[in-house]
């Protein structure tokens, strides 16, 4: 009976990683919808995610039924209660990936982000997608080491978020008002992306330890 049970924790382990990797082609198609002006894709990460919201209720309704029927205790409590967490995050991520690709549509057969804010857009976008694909790593491994180098990744987006800024408040900005509210929004869901990906990396941590790591 408890081999079963672990087993049943091992696959919430293994459909979260799944997840993560669904994730992870969101990000990668709709940074390329806004950087090259494709509908296509813009339409197709949008269109796809209801299969991260199937996913998620899915896992929600497995690690729910863990609790009702096993009373899981401990170390096995701690990987349900995670799962739950880790879900919402990775849910929330593949809604930033939507959000991306609804600026890339509107601004379609136009690229969004105009040259000024071009490399920086394109650095945050880069490291966002290298941070997802690293937390699906570490939900496939449950790797410690991994999960707390995250934690630079996200330090060099915090960087780029303030170059951002700055480059919509300096002088040489000139695109206008539009593309500035668009650029400031891309920079927060890139942001906010790679945050949710140092989230659940956090949550793999605890469920391995059962410490949180400072500052999650």
């Amino acid at each position: 009976m408890r081999a079963a049970f672990h087993d049943d924790l091992d696959a919430i382990f293994t459909d979260l990683t799944s997840v993560c990797e669904l994730v992870s082609v969101a990000v990668r198609d709709a940074t390329l919808a806004l950087l090259e002006a494709r509908n296509d894709l813009a339409e197709q990460v949008i269109d796809k995610d209801v299969e991260i919201d199937d996913a998620r209720e899915r896992i929600e309704e497995n690690a729910l039924e863990l609790l009702s029927l096993q009373s899981p205790v401990a170390g096995d409590l701690r990987i349900v209660v995670a799962a739950l967490r880790m879900i919402s995050d990775l849910e929330r991520m593949g809604d930033l990936s939507v959000h991306v690709a609804k600026i890339a549509r509107l601004r379609t057969p136009h690229p969004a982000v105009p040259d000024i804010a071009r490399p920086t857009i394109e650095r945050m976008a880069e490291v966002a997608e290298q941070m997802v694909e690293r937390t699906c790593q570490i939900l496939r491994d449950r790797d410690v080491s991994a999960a707390q180098d995250l934690v630079a990744d996200d330090d060099e987006m915090d960087r780029l978020r303030r170059k951002s800024f700055a480059e919509l408040l300096g002088q040489e900005w000139t695109a206008g008002v539009e593309p500035a509210v668009d650029v400031a929004l891309l920079g927060r869901y890139y942001e906010r992306i790679a945050d949710h990906a140092v989230t659940v990396a956090n949550r793999v941590v605890f469920v391995v330890t059962g410490e949180t790591p400072s500052g999650s």
